[in-house]
């Protein structure tokens, strides 16, 4: 709102400072400090509300350390971290930016059924909250839609070069939707670009970068490949929402894990989003250039400051729980940033405690289930699981195994930043 307002203000007026709205990184400075004061702020306000209305978590019986100091604690402040996120994100950013507007539907989408999950839990005393399968048919309907969003709506675009004895179009699901313009590079010389609508995403490692969607389908032939491609692509995009946002549910296990760990992963694709947004960084670093994509930069800058303002309360011993309102809407954010920054191929990588905490369940639950089967009785390969409980049971404190966590996400993410350079 405000980025409009000033945008209107110094095209029709001589204001001091006016300009400064338009350049992405003051906006997304002062997201980042807005954010913070939010949930910093009226946090603790809201922490002593919780507190005087009983609404405090309810913790299963697990046998670990420090378990019974945790009953009573506040539950629902994932609200904490979305009013962080939303309210900078409408001031600070372009309203009239799809991307914008897709990562402020995936907060707000998936944190509404994470409240509604932990209002079943608190006030309705059901400690199974919402059933399962109608958080997947939420996590779906998201997937769904930004999947749609991203192959269909015709803002959603990437710039290619036009070269010589070189095709423009890979594919027919691809198509040109710009008139061809120039720029100078940085030994003035002039190259020619396009914008174009094409299904395609980063892969690391390699020289080109790029991987279509259309290859994987082209076997059907021409025809197919039309309807076939946003299909696939759509189903793979509601299967990575699903899977970050649950794996974000389940690292939400000790104080400060999910938390911290999320904002590594959205700082990182953030990171990427400003990049690629910027034709000049792309061009240096030979990524694909997608237009207007540097706005999300305001957005992730909200995302991270709500959450380390968020960890304030949160750190161990924690005076608040996000509940399935914060892990829930914190994954699904993540997911959506990568599908849209087209980096949905780092997420191993960039996402790498998620998916070790999700395969510990997995395997877990597997390996128990052949066991019984083969020989009569369960047996595990873990302690416990998600992993996070396995170290608490080798009796490992909780802040040490949260700090080695964040430790492996650092070093992950940058690992993932290095690949714009090995190629």
């Amino acid at each position: 709102m405000l980025y409009h307002l000033f945008s209107y203000l110094r095209e029709h007026f001589t204001l001091t400072g006016a300009g400064l709205f338009h350049f992405i990184t003051f906006r997304a400075a002062m997201a980042v400090i807005l954010s913070l004061v939010i949930t910093l702020v009226f946090g603790k306000r809201m922490i002593l509300l919780l507190q005087r209305r009983q609404i405090g978590e309810t913790i299963r019986d697990l046998g670990l350390e420090g378990e019974k100091t945790k009953r009573g604690t506040p539950t629902m402040g994932g609200i904490m971290i979305i009013a962080g996120m939303v309210i900078p994100t409408l001031l600070f950013a372009n309203l009239k930016n799809i991307y914008i507007l897709m990562m402020l539907l995936s907060a707000v989408w998936l944190g509404l059924i994470g409240f509604i999950d932990d209002y079943i839990k608190v006030f309705k005393k059901n400690k199974e909250g919402l059933q399962g399968r109608f958080k997947i048919i939420g996590q779906i309907g998201l997937g769904i839609i930004i999947g749609y969003t991203m192959y269909y709506h015709n803002d959603i675009v990437i710039t290619r070069e036009v070269k010589e004895n070189t095709p423009i179009l890979y594919s027919a699901t691809e198509k040109i939707v710009s008139d061809p313009y120039t720029r100078l590079d940085d030994k003035g010389q002039s190259h020619t670009y396009v914008q174009v609508k094409a299904p395609v995403t980063t892969v690391p490692f390699t020289k080109n970068h790029e991987l279509s969607y259309s290859k994987i389908s082209s076997f059907a032939g021409e025809q197919a490949e039309k309807w076939l491609t946003p299909t696939l692509y759509i189903l793979f995009v509601i299967f990575i929402i699903t899977a970050v946002s649950n794996g974000a549910n389940i690292t939400d296990g000790i104080d400060g894990l999910a938390t911290g760990v999320s904002a590594i992963s959205g700082l990182t694709f953030g990171i990427f989003a400003y990049l690629s947004g910027n034709y000049i960084f792309a061009e240096y670093l030979n990524i694909m250039h997608i237009p207007n994509l540097g706005e999300l930069s305001i957005f992730v800058g909200a995302f991270v400051g709500a959450c380390i303002g968020f960890l304030w309360y949160n750190a161990h011993p924690a005076q608040v729980f996000m509940g399935d309102t914060g892990s829930l809407a914190l994954g699904g954010i993540i997911a959506s940033l990568a599908i849209i920054v087209r980096k949905e191929l780092l997420i191993p990588i960039i996402c790498g405690i998620f998916l070790v905490e999700n395969l510990s369940v997995v395997l877990q639950v597997a390996y128990f289930k052949y066991t019984k089967r083969k020989y009569g009785e369960g047996r595990r390969i873990f302690l416990m699981s998600p992993l996070h409980h396995h170290y608490q049971k080798l009796g490992y404190h909780e802040s040490k195994i949260v700090t080695r966590f964040w430790i492996i996400g650092i070093v992950l993410a940058v690992l993932s930043v290095v690949t714009l350079k090995i190629q």
